[in-house]
């Protein structure tokens, strides 16, 4: 039994790609025991592949109709279902919703797309790129004059998905454990990351927040809140807002000039950006560390994923660790009672096959059907 304060938690998962599987590792994380259908036949299993960490295989064609009676045998025990197809998907399968809380009415049945369930695009394909450019969240993220720049696939894949499903997953749990009622939760990428722009809509509705790229605080419109390059080539970031904050940078940095008075003056950030940024060129990034790193300014070296797992700071806390050679992030959050860990490495396909299904209560004679019927 996994560790954390989802332990003694069972969970069924069909396999999916990218945010799936994140949401997946969470709740391993967490302490979950998470069982992943995967494709029979299908590859997958590396090391390398870190949001499948901590949960156990199970390899079945799901074209076979005594697959599809096992997994439901295995969704009979489950707390929770977890799937990422398109809308319609499990249905043809014979595994929806209505069929699944059927045969278990306290499951918590978790669905993650990227339009949702229903709506004019529901059926249509897309990417991360694609949903934050629906919601808003994507045109908000540029620099002066240039093109939206896609802020990786963090916003709508893994924030507006993944880490939605897993927070809608675990209230609907704790609401079927009070009133003895599963419920279907409809996580769609849009809606999440609708969701994650809350402060900008709050920004714009009370006109703080203005559409064009880079003119505003926290779009690298200011010269207190940006990245800056070294002399050596490398970045820091600063995030010298409140005017404690500021005025801490000002001392640091030698501006002591009288235009710097002005902070929050739009007109002169123009200005201001273009003399900071010759002020960072004068010493190296481990320069400025020295003189800015763990004091009030709200300062800190943009590092690479390399260089991440070496600060200090991430050392202590062990937020970056190595597994099998493999580095990755620990797990998030932190539980001061019920403390989690990593569960084990990713799964090869079909990797438990006999031992997941014969832990929840498959007989010998009900594997070796499976077998027999080449379901598994």
């Amino acid at each position: 039994m996994g560790k954390g304060p989802l332990s003694g938690v069972k969970i069924v998962e069909f396999a999916g790609i990218g945010p799936g599987p994140f949401c997946g590792m969470l709740l391993s994380d967490m302490g979950a025991d998470v069982v992943r259908i995967d494709r029979k036949g299908g590859g997958g299993g590396s090391k390398f592949e870190v949001g499948a960490r901590g949960r156990r295989s199970v390899a079945m064609d799901l074209k076979k109709p005594e697959a599809v009676e096992a997994c439901l045998k295995l969704i009979e025990e489950a707390d929770m279902l977890q799937e990422g197809f398109r809308p319609g998907v499990m249905e043809r399968l014979g595994l929806g919703p209505d069929v699944c809380l059927k045969r278990n009415p306290k499951l918590v049945y978790g669905r993650m797309t990227g339009w949702g369930q229903y709506g004019s695009l529901a059926q249509a394909a897309g990417h991360d790129i694609n949903y934050i450019s629906l919601t808003g969240a994507l045109h908000a993220i540029g620099r002066p004059g240039e093109k939206p720049v896609p802020p990786l696939n963090l916003v709508g894949d893994f924030g507006g998905g993944a880490l939605y499903l897993a927070l809608g997953m675990v209230s609907a749990l704790t609401s079927a454990r009070a009133t003895g009622k599963g419920q279907v939760v409809d996580c769609a990428m849009t809606d999440g990351s609708a969701s994650l722009m809350s402060m900008f809509f709050r920004f714009t509705a009370s006109g703080m927040w203005q559409p064009e790229h880079g003119t505003n605080m926290l779009d690298g419109g200011a010269h207190f809140y940006d990245t800056y390059e070294t002399s050596d080539g490398k970045w820091i970031s600063i995030g010298s807002i409140e005017p404690q904050f500021y005025a801490l940078l000002r001392e640091k940095a030698g501006l002591t000039e009288e235009l710097w008075d002005a902070q929050m003056d739009r007109s002169k950030w123009p200005e201001m950006k273009e003399k900071i940024e010759a002020v960072f060129k004068t010493r190296t990034r481990d320069e400025w560390c020295a003189l800015m790193e763990g004091t009030d300014i709200c300062f800190a070296p943009v590092l690479d994923l390399d260089e991440a797992i070496d600060h200090p700071h991430n050392k202590e806390r062990r937020t970056i660790i190595e597994i099998d050679g493999v580095k990755q992030p620990n797990v998030a959050p932190r539980f001061s009672g019920t403390p989690s860990e990593i569960q084990g490495p990713p799964p090869s396909v079909g990797a438990h096959n006999e031992e997941a299904l014969s832990d929840w209560g498959f007989s010998s004679d009900e594997i070796a059907a499976l077998k027999s019927a080449d379901a598994l």
